[in-house]
């Protein structure tokens, strides 16, 4: 049997017999962060093609015994159906390494660039469960560790790894056996058929608890995706994967506050593509250019924008067809 969990630690500090990580053509937060510790170069482009691996051992550089990397594609590439295959993928690959790898760890993939946590936590998860209830999974680790550095998303995953047990039936911090009766998550399946709302705002730490608790509570709330896009995390055309979600999103939800140029960009490119789009700032913020004439709706504190977000959401998402 094997036991998933969710630890709020630093990956840096985690002890186990296998670390796993992507390698999406070049290394980005944590797995920029070991492949430094470890002595690697900050970008290995073209090392790992999407598929391949590299298993190294840590030689006490790091309280994990062996690192592995696993090829993936472009990170604007790596959406939900590529992080399920990932993490299936990862587990097939270490039952065919002979070394000791009873615990495992890995972090978790996409809310750091901008997908919905929710969402690529499930697809994660899923991809996890399915290599564990395969008939044909002769080895199964004793424990697979999700580590999360943020205490307040620790708390999130462990909430949403408590919902997956109970729709699937199982208890994960219990078993993991195979069953061909189980219910997993279509997240990484169906994903791409969802409503997803896309928030244009600045990436920044300061805005971040406005996004997580009076953005992306109430998108959830209302049954949609909920998305935006750090530019920092992309070394490739970023702007494309931008247009795309905002052209196939359900709405767009800009924060105007501070009148950050990327955000007024967006909204333009928004409002050209016909994409609802509603406004919101903080109180005392004033509006530039044509904005000045376009609905806004002002908030006190974060409470406030979830309280007056909420209705107005699931009104403009309804009638949008998948």
């Amino acid at each position: 049997m094997s036991v998933i969990r969710v630890d709020n630690n630093d990956v840096l500090e985690t002890p186990c017999d296998v670390l796993i990580l992507k390698y999406a053509q070049g290394f980005h937060g944590a797995d920029r962060a070991v492949a430094k510790a470890l002595g690697l170069s900050d970008r290995e482009d073209g090392v790992l093609s999407p598929g391949k691996h590299l298993r190294i051992p840590t030689q006490g550089k790091l309280p994990c015994k062996r690192v592995l990397f696993v090829g993936v594609p472009q990170l604007w590439d790596f959406g939900y159906s590529e992080i399920r295959a990932f993490s299936s993928n990862a587990l097939s690959i270490l039952a065919g390494e002979d070394c000791e790898k009873a615990t495992v760890a890995m972090t978790m993939h996409g809310a750091g660039f901008g997908l919905d946590e929710k969402e690529a936590f499930s697809a994660q998860v899923a991809g996890l469960m399915e290599y564990l209830q395969a008939p044909g999974s002769t080895w199964r680790p004793e424990t697979i560790t999700v580590v999360e550095r943020d205490a307040n998303r620790a708390e999130r995953l462990t909430a949403f790894l408590s919902a997956i047990q109970t729709a699937a039936g199982i208890d994960l911090e219990h078993e993991a056996r195979p069953s061909t009766t189980r219910r997993l998550p279509d997240a990484g399946i169906k994903s791409d058929a969802k409503k997803h709302v896309f928030v244009a705002m600045p990436y920044d730490e300061q805005m971040q608890d406005v996004y997580e608790f009076g953005i992306c509570e109430p998108v959830n709330a209302a049954g949609c995706l909920c998305e935006r896009c750090d530019r920092s995390s992309f070394t490739g055309d970023v702007l494309d994967r931008i247009r795309k979600r905002i052209s196939s999103a359900a709405l767009v939800v800009a924060d105007v506050t501070g009148a950050n140029p990327n955000v007024y960009l967006e909204v333009g490119y928004a409002w050209g593509k016909g994409v609802p789009t509603l406004l919101v700032a903080k109180q005392g913020e004033e509006l530039k250019f044509d904005v000045k004439t376009h609905r806004c709706l002002y908030y006190k504190n974060i409470s406030d924008l979830r309280r007056q977000l909420s209705p107005l959401l699931a009104e403009l998402t309804a009638d949008v067809p998948l």
